[in-house]
């Protein structure tokens, strides 16, 4: 008979998973697997709740996806979007276009969340350096100012919530950058999507950053890093994508950080957080995907999730 009182220590965590754990980058590429088929593996690996990807690759008519989604006993959890708000007024519209069509498949899923991943400063496929790494004070306020507003009209529109996704070769990677965001926009309006891949692949500590800057914690992506190909891609200045392709994001928990600290900490905050894993490896053999899934997610439980 089980005892009642002995409940999962990650109660508040939900686990899922996402495209990128199965390669895939773009809505439609010949080196993806088909969208059937990482939906029926994702749910094969043990998976319940899901990211939409990027827009286009799963299908867009809301009745079509929910039904594909409901007979494999899957939610969807986010929608992602990639924006360049620190170029001003100037992009907003056509940023809302993108925003837009996201967040209305987002919300007729049922979705909560809108992911939001700044623009890259290189090109994450070939490494043509696109701008200055480092914004201006006139970008930043561009910056600051107008993901408050996408938070507000996101929120009114289609009652998700954003949360901005610190990643790699962008203007919002590391420590020094994240806390400058965070500590000047609303937390009313932005949250955090917390990737502890990309964040530890930037030089942050993510249970740091958690014990910190709790109450911004609204999302979490699941992800670690090899050491040893981190520090020969930081000391080559390789480019986000490439250093993919060599194999800097690795399965748990094979890599850093170590997820059960993470974890610990997500949980101490003692609100719901969606805990959604990627492991980025585009391209990838389309058979490499689902043992990976099916490790991590018993490798998952084994930390009580």
């Amino acid at each position: 008979m089980t005892n009642p009182t002995n409940r999962s220590p990650l109660s508040r965590i939900r686990i899922g998973s996402a495209p990128d754990s199965w390669g895939v980058w773009f809505p439609d590429d010949p080196l993806q697997v088909p969208w059937q088929r990482f939906l029926d593996e994702v749910a094969g690996a043990g998976y319940e709740w899901i990211e939409l990807g990027p827009y286009g690759y799963l299908p867009t008519d809301p009745a079509v996806l929910a039904e594909e989604t409901a007979r494999r006993g899957l939610k969807v959890s986010a929608a992602t979007v990639f924006t360049g708000l620190h170029h001003g007024p100037a992009v907003w519209e056509r940023t809302w276009a993108h925003v837009a069509e996201n967040a209305a498949l987002a919300q007729a899923m049922g979705a909560e969340h809108l992911v939001v991943i700044p623009s890259f400063w290189r090109d994450d496929r070939t490494g043509e350096v696109l701008e200055d790494r480092t914004l201006t004070a006139g970008q930043w306020r561009h910056l600051t100012s107008l993901t408050e507003r996408l938070g507000h009209e996101v929120r009114e529109r289609y009652g998700l919530r954003i949360v901005v996704h610190p990643h790699a070769d962008t203007h919002i990677d590391g420590e020094e950058n994240v806390t400058r965001f965070l500590d000047a926009t609303d937390p009313d309006l932005v949250a955090l999507c917390l990737d502890t891949g990309h964040y530890a692949y930037c030089g942050g500590d993510s249970v740091k950053l958690i014990e910190t800057y709790g109450e911004r914690i609204g999302y979490l992506h699941l992800k670690q890093v090899d050491p040893a190909v981190l520090a020969e891609v930081v000391a080559e200045g390789v480019p986000f994508g490439p250093a993919v392709a060599r194999g800097v994001m690795v399965e748990p928990p094979s890599g850093v950080p170590a997820l059960e600290p993470v974890l610990a900490a997500a949980q101490a905050l003692d609100v719901d957080l969606f805990a959604i894993v990627e492991q980025d490896m585009y391209p990838c053999d389309p058979d490499k995907p689902y043992p990976i899934a099916v490790r991590t997610r018993r490798f998952l439980r084994s930390c009580g999730a």
